[in-house]
């Protein structure tokens, strides 16, 4: 059976119930799946196997004071059983159409200047690199919002 791409609507958070093990990092956390699915700025394509759950790419629309809405695409993922299929390269062009389709003027992504195959993939799917290195600052907030 060929793998489906497609984008998940709101009322669609059930389908995340059969996931590959490596396609997210982390368990499916009920409250924050039911967050991501209430938001309508955020955005999900799979990659369907049948039923499960075999790639994702997540994103998240937003607008500032003075630019148009753009996409930023969050994480990609596919389960190593199904890489080097093409299938990272369509989630993202789906995502990014979604995307265009919602108004976005520009999508965007970050990715490690030594992850060679993600920068490949970027690229297949339609992506003009900025070689600028760029550096990122992380605040941790403690307790974890929504652990336990």
């Amino acid at each position: 059976m060929p793998v489906h791409i497609r984008i998940l609507g709101h009322d669609e958070a059930a389908v995340l119930d059969n996931v590959a093990d490596d396609v997210f990092d982390h368990a499916i956390h009920p409250r924050w799946c039911a967050e991501f699915f209430a938001d309508p700025r955020h955005h999900l394509a799979v990659a369907l196997d049948g039923d499960l759950v075999v790639g994702m790419a997540s994103g998240v629309h937003y607008v500032h004071p003075d630019k148009a809405p753009e996409l930023w695409i969050n994480e990609v993922a596919v389960a190593a059983r199904h890489h080097n299929l093409g299938i990272g390269r369509q989630l993202v062009a789906t995502l990014v159409a979604h995307g265009e389709s919602i108004g976005c003027d520009e999508a965007w992504v970050l990715t490690s200047p030594h992850n060679e195959s993600a920068k490949r993939m970027y690229r297949a799917a339609g992506a003009i690199p900025h070689e600028e290195l760029s550096v990122m600052f992380t605040y941790r907030m403690h307790p974890r919002r929504g652990d336990g």
